[in-house]
């Protein structure tokens, strides 16, 4: 059942980790910027890695909380997904802008997260419900441990990366598989 409020602790957590995208991404790409002179570029990274699980922890506590509490809105479904979007959009294009990202891999993933965006807002404008499966959570997962591994240069990250590759475009056959499935019924 849905909830009418829209100001609630899921849509406000889902709105900080909107905030943090940006800039978590202006420290990935404007490293060479003045106000950043004299640090190290390992240590805009860092924070860059800080900023970024201080965000990946407000997803899992956002659908924690709204499933948990009833606090289950309209908004907050079409929120959420957005601000995970931006989230591993600013985590993606900065990594591989500073060159550590496949733009390959970069674009399978974005390609897939935007396609499968619109048909979620197409979904819910049509009453349709095709919330998150369970690939599509282990593809979230995977991608932020990309991030995170490749933000850190850790070894293993390029990997990390492609094996969510594999699983965002198997989630979302899945998504287009469920949506025509359920219009067709």
């Amino acid at each position: 059942m849905q909830h009418n409020n829209i100001v609630n602790i899921p849509n406000i957590l889902a709105f900080i980790r909107l905030l943090l995208a940006p800039l978590m991404f202006m420290l990935l790409v404007n490293q060479e910027a003045s106000i950043f002179e004299g640090i190290h570029t390992s240590w805009l990274n860092y924070f860059a890695a800080f900023i970024f699980v201080l965000a990946s922890a407000t997803d899992f506590f956002d659908g924690y909380i709204a499933r948990t509490f009833n606090q289950i809105t309209t908004m907050g479904q079409v929120l959420d997904p957005l601000a995970d979007k931006m989230l591993t959009l600013a985590g993606f294009l900065g990594l591989m802008m500073q060159g550590v990202a496949s733009p390959w891999a970069i674009y399978l993933i974005l390609t897939r997260e935007l396609f499968v965006t619109g048909l979620r807002v197409s979904a819910i404008a049509e009453g349709i419900d095709i919330s998150a499966s369970w690939m599509g959570k282990m593809k979230t997962v995977v991608q932020m441990i990309a991030i995170g591994f490749l933000l850190m240069r850790w070894e293993g990250g390029e990997v990390l990366l492609w094996i969510a590759v594999l699983l965002t475009l198997y989630s979302g056959y899945e998504y287009v598989r469920d949506f025509f499935q359920k219009v067709a019924h």
